[in-house]
């Protein structure tokens, strides 16, 4: 018997919409009693080695409005250059350091914050030391996929020069959009730019 089969469509892509602040950031969303705090809140879970930081930013789409519904998460090393993770196998990570975090933007601002440590230098696929970086994932309404970036050091310059990733880049003008901005002693502000001037350089991986 000829049987043909069927032909499907390509499901529709969606945005990360409100339930991924219900799902991810309950307490955030003013819903209580589902964990004591939202994972991702706290990075630090006693005294932690290295520098203390902050780090502010704002998540702006193309038309420069910022956007009050964004989630952004970082992974990042110790001030040591070590990963809190099963795989890392250069030395232990600070115990009190979790390495990752997550933040929704606020609902008026639309900033996002982290307490955190400066990084240290983590070694590059061919042993190249890295400057010190943290990795950065954003969804948002409007964003089918999560993006991914980068947050460097503006008082990190020998080793920003150096970075084996910065210095791949092909259109050196926009390395700034990578560059966090010191903002005082220990603070640090790192806008994003989904389109538009100035951009944000994201990465595919």
């Amino acid at each position: 018997m000829d049987h043909k089969a069927p032909k499907f469509k390509e499901s529709p892509s969606q945005t990360a919409g409100p339930y991924v602040h219900i799902g991810c950031t309950p307490n955030f969303s003013g819903i209580g009693k589902v964990w004591a705090e939202d994972l991702g809140a706290r990075m630090k879970t006693g005294p932690v080695q290295g520098t203390e930081i902050e780090i502010r930013g704002i998540v702006y789409d193309g038309t420069g409005t910022p956007l009050r519904d964004a989630m952004v998460e970082i992974w990042q090393a110790d001030a040591a250059g070590l990963f809190p993770s099963p795989g890392e196998t250069r030395g232990d990570a600070d115990p009190n350091f979790t390495g990752w975090g997550r933040a929704a933007s606020h609902m008026d601002t639309g900033e996002f914050y982290f307490d955190t440590v400066k990084p240290g230098r983590v070694p590059f696929h061919d042993g190249r030391l890295q400057a010190p970086h943290i990795s950065v994932w954003i969804v948002a309404r409007g964003i089918n996929v999560g993006l991914q970036t980068r947050i460097y050091f503006d008082d990190e310059e020998d080793a920003n020069a150096e970075d084996p990733v910065l210095s791949a880049l092909e259109h050196k003008v926009r390395l700034p959009t990578l560059i966090a901005k010191s903002q005082g002693k220990n603070s640090y502000r790192f806008n994003i730019r989904l389109q538009g001037e100035g951009e944000t350089i994201f990465f595919d991986v």
